[in-house]
C-alpha cells in the first residue's frame, strides 16, 4: 500500500481516532476490470457509533424508558447558566418540553432539508439522510425572554459511563439570527420520513447544518443558556469548524488496458463554499508510492482537466421517501421542486472522471474540488485538524 503526504492521507481510507465511524468499504464494483458506476441513491446510511457504556441505542425496555429514549418519555429541558430566563423548561417543574410540544411547533416552523454526516477526522460522509424538525431559536422561544446570552450549550443521554457526555455548543448569533435562505441550527425529530431511530440518536436530535458530525448531538434532552462564550465540545478541536467542500477519495480499477477508455468516480462532499467544480490531475507514477509533499513544485506546475459533476435525478420522487415532494425542501423551488443551487451545500453529488489514450506503465490519478470562492482542495483550509481534505491519489497501471 502506497504512502501518502498530508495532502494524501485519505487514499488510505484510515479514520483517526476519534472518528463516529469506519469509512465504509469500497463497492464491489470499484475494483471490477471495467467498472460502471451504478445510479447512487443521494440518501444512504452508514455504520452508526458504538460508544457508551451501554451505548444508548443498545437499551431496551425499562432503561430505555428511564432514559427517556422513548417519544412518550422524551424531555426536552431549557435552563439559564449566570443569564436570566423568564421561563425555564426543567424535569423538577414539569415544565420540561415533550415531544408533541415539539410536533405542534413544526406545523408552523418545521424545515425538511438533505445533509451529509461526515467526521472531521475522516472526510469520507458516512451517511446522508432527508431530516425534518424545527430551528432551536423557535424552540428557545418557549422559555420566553432571556438576557445576556453568549453561548448555546446542548448535550444528549448521559449514559452509565463518566467519560461519555455528548454535547456541543453554539453561539446565541448561530442559533437566533441566519441569513435569508440559510438553514438555521435545528432541533430534529424525523429522519428520511420517519422516527428518528435511536442508532441516528432519536427521538430527537441536535442538527447544525454546517458543523461536523460531532456537533449534531445525538438523544437530545438539555439545552444550558450561558453568559460564558467558552466553546464546549466533546472532541475540542476547533469548535466552529464548517464543513469542508472536497474530494474524499477515487474509486475504480487498478489496472485497464493502455489506450482504452476508463471511468473513475467517487463523491464530493459541498461544504460551506459550495462546489464549483471537480477536476483531476494525470502523471506518470514517480516512483514514491503516490508520496507528494505539500511543497512540491509539482503542484505549481500540475495541470489540472476537467471532471463531471453528475447533475440533479430528473425525477426527485425515485430519491426522497413515499409521500415526500422535493417541493418541500429547503434549497428547491416550491413551484418546479428543482434544486436553486446544485449540489446543495452540506451535501453530497456524484462525479465521473474518463481517462483516454492513456499510455503503457504506471500512473499517478489525482481528483480535488474547487469550491464557489476559487479556491482548490485543500485551501483555503488546509490544517487537517479543522476538517479533512487532503486531495486523495490513486495508483493505476495501464497494462500494454
Amino acid at each position: 500500500m502506497p504512502n501518502f503526504s498530508r495532502r494524501n492521507f485519505l487514499a488510505l481510507g484510515v479514520v483517526a481516532a476519534g472518528s463516529q465511524a469506519l469509512l465504509d468499504p469500497l463497492p464491489a464494483w470499484a475494483e471490477a476490470p471495467n467498472p460502471k458506476p451504478p445510479v447512487r441513491p443521494l440518501i444512504y446510511t452508514g455504520s452508526g457509533p458504538g460508544r457508551g457504556n451501554p451505548p444508548p441505542y443498545k437499551l431496551k425496555g425499562d432503561d430505555l424508558v428511564k432514559a427517556r429514549l422513548t417519544p412518550e418519555t422524551w424531555r426536552l429541558e431549557i435552563v439559564g447558566d449566570g443569564v436570566k430566563v423568564e421561563k425555564p423548561r426543567t424535569l423538577e417543574a414539569g415544565t420540561a418540553i415533550d415531544f408533541p410540544t415539539l410536533l405542534d411547533l413544526g406545523k408552523k416552523h418545521r424545515v425538511k432539508f438533505l445533509k451529509a454526516m461526515q467526521c472531521r477526522s475522516g472526510n469520507y460522509p458516512q451517511s446522508q439522510g432527508l431530516w425534518e424538525g424545527v430551528p432551536v431559536g423557535e424552540v428557545l422561544k418557549l422559555a420566553g425572554s432571556v438576557n445576556n446570552v453568549m453561548r448555546v450549550y446542548a448535550s444528549g443521554f448521559h449514559n452509565n459511563d463518566p467519560k461519555q457526555l455528548f454535547q456541543s455548543s453554539a453561539s446565541f448569533t448561530q442559533v437566533a439570527d441566519s441569513a435569508p435562505g440559510e438553514l438555521p441550527a435545528m432541533v430534529a425529530y424525523q429522519h428520511n420520513g420517519g422516527p428518528i431511530s435511536l442508532v441516528r440518536g432519536g427521538p430527537v436530535r441536535l442538527i447544525l447544518p454546517w458543523a461536523y458530525g460531532f456537533k449534531n448531538i445525538k438523544w437530545l434532552q438539555h439545552i444550558r443558556l450561558s453568559s460564558d462564550t467558552k466553546p464546549i465540545d466533546t472532541y475540542g478541536g476547533e469548535p466552529d469548524a464548517y464543513l469542508k467542500t472536497d474530494v474524499p477519495r477515487i474509486e475504480g480499477p487498478k489496472s485497464f488496458k493502455a489506450g482504452t477508455p476508463v471511468t473513475y468516480s467517487g463523491v464530493a462532499v459541498a461544504g460551506m463554499p459550495g462546489l464549483a467544480r471537480v477536476e483531476y490531475w494525470l502523471r506518470p507514477d514517480a516512483g514514491k508510492e503516490g508520496e507528494l509533499p505539500d511543497d512540491d513544485p509539482a503542484w505549481q506546475s500540475a495541470s489540472w482537466q476537467p471532471g463531471v459533476v453528475e447533475p440533479p435525478p430528473d425525477d426527485w420522487s425515485t430519491q426522497l421517501p413515499k409521500g415526500i415532494s422535493s417541493k418541500e425542501l429547503w434549497g428547491f423551488d416550491p413551484q418546479t421542486g428543482k434544486p436553486r443551487q446544485w449540489p446543495l451545500r452540506y451535501t453530497v453529488a456524484f462525479w465521473t472522471v474518463t481517462l483516454k489514450d492513456v499510455k503503457p506503465g504506471s500512473h499517478e490519478l489525482r481528483v480535488r474540488t474547487v469550491d464557489l470562492n476559487g479556491h482548490a482542495q485543500p485551501q483555503p483550509r488546509p490544517q487537517q485538524a479543522t476538517g479533512q481534505t487532503a486531495v486523495p491519489c490513486k495508483l493505476i497501471e495501464a497494462t500494454a
